[in-house]
């Protein structure tokens, strides 16, 4: 067992999830799928039941005192997003349904506009589906190439030795993950976009891994866009942010056409808003953005640099145990590791592991984890994987690693 951090009473924060108070299968639940979905506190439970009891209107085409209330929290929560990742302005916040939307939101927009025939659009191996799909579409739209940073092995870490080499003139954009969903790997971001910047191209950085974990400065930084989902960080789903710096934004086309981002429409010809309200096409999530400015609150008064090294501890001390244990295959990287843990027992399924931990009441993440490139790579179909949050406990690992166990056990019978 190991200790944490007492600086913060992390049990009396576990009391304000209630979901986690709860049996599954008869066993208390332990919910290491936190990579999928966080749970919700009853802070942003709450926000969202007042909305709808109290305040719920259309935003910004009213002047009665409810849709006044509604645009004025809907536009407070823009502001707490400038503020979370330290953006310049609130209107560079843009918000969307999250990181996916937000990536394709970029692709469409700012792709379409300044990507032509023999452009290159760079990744990495490591990249969700949601950072790799767009970029394939808009490539085939506008005869552009993608190309890859490569990983190195199980590890999963970047091979930043070829970086230089891959950074050519016809390099426009290098869109990354700022944390892997599926092997834990941090990435230097701040590096790779200081050096992809010193040549001109623009940068996109997947924050969903990264924003409710650790402390995010998009100045830092150093990116061009930066993309993350509210249900990732304690806050509703289907609510996202999608940060840009201002003179991109106020360069890039609409992403859809509709009421609210116009300034005049005519029968033949339609003026534009400014960002953001030029991407926010129709009736936005107005609830979303409440529900996600009480999960940034709640984040902070926290501290996502206790929460990050709270994480860290947890993923280490998994990573050790499982390590230890007979027949097993771990991923990702030995150090610096990110609040998860992906592994394959010898001979066994990983959709077999994860139904065996249900019935012991874990709830853990089994399958491509929406890497399918990067598990092909590595040469397996799928992986499992337990990832964790803050109010996750020493305990609850043990409790995993005694159902890792007595799953060997049952295909070793």
């Amino acid at each position: 067992m190991i200790s944490m951090n007492t600086s913060v009473d992390w049990a009396r924060l576990r009391t304000d999830f209630p979901i986690l108070n709860q049996q599954v299968h008869g066993k208390p639940l332990v919910y290491f799928d936190n990579a999928a979905t966080s749970q919700k506190p009853r802070s942003v439970i709450d926000a969202l039941t007042h909305y709808y009891e109290r305040d719920n209107a259309n935003v910004h085409r009213g002047i009665h005192e409810l849709s006044n209330r509604s645009t004025t929290a809907f536009e407070a929560a823009r502001t707490r997003a400038a503020r979370f990742i330290n953006a310049r302005s609130a209107d560079e916040i843009i918000f969307t349904r999250g990181t996916t939307e937000g990536i394709n939101l970029v692709a469409a927009a700012w792709g379409a506009q300044n990507l032509k025939p023999g452009d290159v659009i760079l990744l990495t191996e490591l990249e969700h589906h949601s950072n790799l799909v767009p970029w394939q579409m808009i490539a085939r739209r506008t005869g552009a190439k993608v190309a890859y940073i490569p990983v190195t092995g199980d590890e999963g870490t970047l091979d930043l030795t070829r970086l230089d080499a891959l950074l050519t003139s016809q390099v426009k954009i290098l869109s990354l993950v700022h944390i892997s969903n599926s092997m834990g790997t941090v990435n230097p971001v701040q590096e790779i976009c200081a050096r992809a910047r010193s040549r001109g191209i623009v940068t996109l950085v997947d924050g969903a891994q990264s924003a409710g974990h650790l402390p995010v400065d998009v100045q830092a930084i150093g990116c061009d866009f930066f993309a993350f989902s509210g249900h990732k960080i304690c806050g509703p789903t289907g609510i996202g942010v999608l940060w840009g710096r201002q003179e991109i934004l106020d360069a890039m086309p609409p992403y859809q056409g509709g009421g609210e981002m116009i300034l005049s429409v005519g029968y033949q010809k339609t003026e534009y808003k400014p960002s953001p309200h030029r991407f926010e096409a129709g009736t936005p999530d107005i609830s979303g953005p409440i529900g996600l400015h009480a999960a940034m609150d709640y984040l902070d008064a926290i501290g996502r640099e206790k929460i990050w090294q709270h994480d860290q501890q947890l993923a280490n001390y998994a990573y050790e145990q499982l390590g230890a244990l007979k027949n097993i295959r771990m991923f990702g990287p030995k150090v610096n590791r990110a609040g998860l843990v992906s592994f394959l027992l010898k001979d066994v399924h990983a959709h077999d592991v994860v139904t065996l931990a249900d019935q012991g009441g874990v709830a853990l993440r089994g399958g491509h984890h929406c890497t399918q490139p990067l598990m092909h790579k590595l040469g397996v179909e799928s992986t499992a994987r337990a990832s964790f949050y803050f109010y996750n406990t020493p305990a609850e690992v043990d409790v995993f690693i005694t159902v890792i166990k007595e799953i060997q056990k049952f295909f070793a019978a």
